[in-house]
């Protein structure tokens, strides 16, 4: 049988997007929104909750506005019962327009851009720079969906699903990583151990999402991230089975695994949707076993798996089908 060596791929991580999702710092920042409708209001209100000060132009309707005004959930909105002018998108982080008429709408574009504002024009993707996606709110932990304005019912109906598999107590575990992380970056550790740590953290938080986080957890972590600085450069191993190749089959353990890997050694029998599925920075490395073809010595497989561990890389063994049947686990 021929034999083939281990060989680094460089083949694409991601398929194509439609367009690039971005999250947009705005506390303290100026918008400016004109229009008075139902939606208007509603996106008032959503850019007064990341702390923006919006600033409402609403020639009709403003009183739609008057309670938002006086109690946003962040940030601040301005009520402006007038028609805008270019001068009002000076300055301007994010220009949003609720306009129908259409010498208006090029109008309010040609400022928001001449101000170097993006600018979004509702319903109107032809003249949008950036678009909204449907929110799942777990903040500091958000997750947003596109659609790239094809079908917003069916971006909520993902939504709706997302919903339920994420507790309300994600929102806590989100927190307390965001107010855990000085102590750990004061630290000054190694990428590798950093990440260690919060690899940990993620397991608890996942494993038990079920409960808010405690003081007991913080001091559980912190005890496990020195030791881990005490034992640098410990590897560690994972196999994980590709199963027939749909992703959907995968196990979360086997998602986590991949999502974790420094290093993934796979079989030419895995699916590039699996392989998708993996960290984006996660070095791939082909060993492929095909039946009457070409193949990677197994004792060179296991020698390589050895030595990167021994590297201190987290190694996934990733095998099509079942790899604990007929002793193929390695």
């Amino acid at each position: 049988m021929r034999q083939r060596r281990p060989e680094a791929t460089s083949g694409r991580r991601i398929e194509p997007l439609a367009t690039l999702p971005l999250f947009h710092k705005l506390a303290g920042r100026k918008v400016v929104l004109v229009g008075d409708s139902e939606g208007a209001l509603w996106k008032a209100e959503l850019l007064a909750a990341t702390g923006a000060e919006v600033a409402v132009f609403a020639a009709e309707g403003a009183a739609h506005f008057t309670a938002l005004a006086a109690a946003p959930p962040a940030g601040q909105v301005v009520v402006h019962a007038r028609r805008w002018e270019p001068g009002d998108l000076a300055g301007a982080a994010l220009a949003i327009g609720d306009i129908e008429d259409a010498n208006e709408i090029e109008a309010f574009v040609a400022a928001a851009r001449l101000a170097g504002a993006p600018v979004n024009i509702v319903d109107k993707p032809d003249f949008c720079d950036f678009s909204f996606g449907t929110l799942v709110n777990r903040s500091p932990l958000i997750v947003a969906i596109s659609t790239d304005g094809a079908a917003p019912v069916f971006g909520q109906a993902i939504r709706t699903r997302i919903e339920t598999l994420l507790p309300e107590t994600l929102k806590a575990w989100a927190q307390a990583a965001k107010d855990w992380r000085p102590a750990v970056q004061a630290r000054e550790l190694p990428f590798a151990i950093r990440r260690a740590f919060w690899e940990l953290f993620t397991d608890k938080a996942m494993g038990e999402s079920g409960r808010l986080p405690a003081d007991g957890d913080r001091a559980e972590l912190f005890a496990a991230l020195e030791r881990i600085e005490a034992a640098p450069g410990r590897g560690r191993v994972s196999l994980v089975g590709a199963g027939p190749g749909d992703p959907e089959l995968l196990t979360l353990k086997a998602i986590r695994a991949l999502q974790s890997a420094d290093i993934i050694l796979y079989d030419d029998l895995v699916s590039p949707g699996v392989l998708e599925l993996a960290r984006r920075e996660a070095k791939r490395m082909m060993v492929g076993k095909t039946g009457y073809g070409p193949s990677v010595k197994q004792s060179d497989i296991n020698a390589l798996i050895v030595s990167l561990a021994g590297q201190g890389k987290h190694v996934v063994r990733l095998k099509g089908g079942d790899p604990g049947i007929f002793g193929r686990a390695g």
